[in-house]
């Protein structure tokens, strides 16, 4: 445009809060996660067991169909229903994330976009936020909020001081879903970063769990001790849930032992995804 029409304006019109800005970066993500009509089918099928649980727990108050029975009770909505739920559930998870996590990163930094990114307002911290929220709100969605409906449903239905003397499982369903999700999603995304192909970075991931599961066993057996579990991301999440849930570990490890490892495996992640997710990388020859 010509300078001497001096018809230019600046804009004026609505400018989007800088709080907001990573929420682009989600819904984008989103719209390619559920472009696959298979992960939308899985995602769905997530949903089946929480509605069996709700079911479940309505027929074990429905006096009629405890009549058929002669019984006044199937069974116990306690700790280890709950435990049971989320060890279901968490499986689930997985198998979700292993889906959608490994192409967050992976396409961003085989195409060299992160320059994209980063040459406008937008840290990387909100680059990564965004990315992970994606996962965060799916695994949300099908881990602890099912949860805590299901604890509200049995709360409804079952006596009154039955929700005083529980109300601490809330917090437990929460704090064990949230533990999952957070190691899940930094798991995902540094692999994702480091490994630019979507097929292989998904490989690693399973690779993560079940490699360690099996190192941790064969460190057992051969040293005659539980420390192995430390290398078994599976049973580590069991030990700390069981701890929430004031259950009996199956696997014997402490749990502060297994609070200090997922905590410095979160870290280890973050370390990574703060070293590859950069605006120019450095390769050297």
């Amino acid at each position: 445009m010509a300078v001497h029409k001096r018809s230019y304006r600046g804009y004026s019109g609505y400018i989007t809060p800088s709080w907001s800005r990573l929420l682009v970066v989600t819904r984008y993500a989103f719209r390619n996660a559920f472009s696959s009509k298979l992960l939308t089918a899985y995602f769905v099928l997530c949903f089946v067991f929480p509605l069996g649980c709700a079911v479940a727990i309505y027929l074990d108050h429905n006096v009629p169909f405890l009549a058929l029975f002669h019984a006044t009770q199937l069974f116990a909505v306690d700790a280890g229903f709950f435990m049971m739920f989320l060890g279901v559930q968490s499986g689930l998870a997985f198998v979700l994330t292993a889906l959608i996590g490994p192409g967050l990163v992976s396409a961003d930094l085989a195409n060299n976009a992160l320059p994209l990114y980063f040459c406008r307002p937008f840290s990387r911290a909100e680059y990564l936020l965004g990315k992970s929220a994606v996962l965060i709100w799916l695994l949300s969605l099908i881990t602890w909020i099912p949860g805590l409906v299901l604890f509200v449903i049995q709360a409804s239905l079952a006596a009154p001081d039955w929700t005083r003397s529980n109300l601490w499982m809330a917090r437990s369903i929460f704090l064990g879903s949230a533990i999952q999700i957070l190691l899940y999603s930094l798991l995902a995304l540094a692999l994702s970063a480091w490994i630019k192909r979507k097929l292989a970075a998904g490989a690693a991931l399973l690779g993560v769990f079940f490699a360690g599961s099996a190192f941790g066993q064969a460190i057992n057996a051969v040293l005659s001790t539980r420390n192995g579990y430390l290398f078994d991301l599976g049973n580590l999440v069991v030990t700390v849930e069981s701890h929430l849930f004031g259950l009996h570990s199956p696997t014997g490890l402490p749990a502060a032992n297994a609070w200090l490892a997922l905590l410095a495996i979160c870290t280890f992640c973050v370390y990574l995804l703060e070293r590859k997710v950069r605006a120019y990388e450095v390769v050297r020859g």
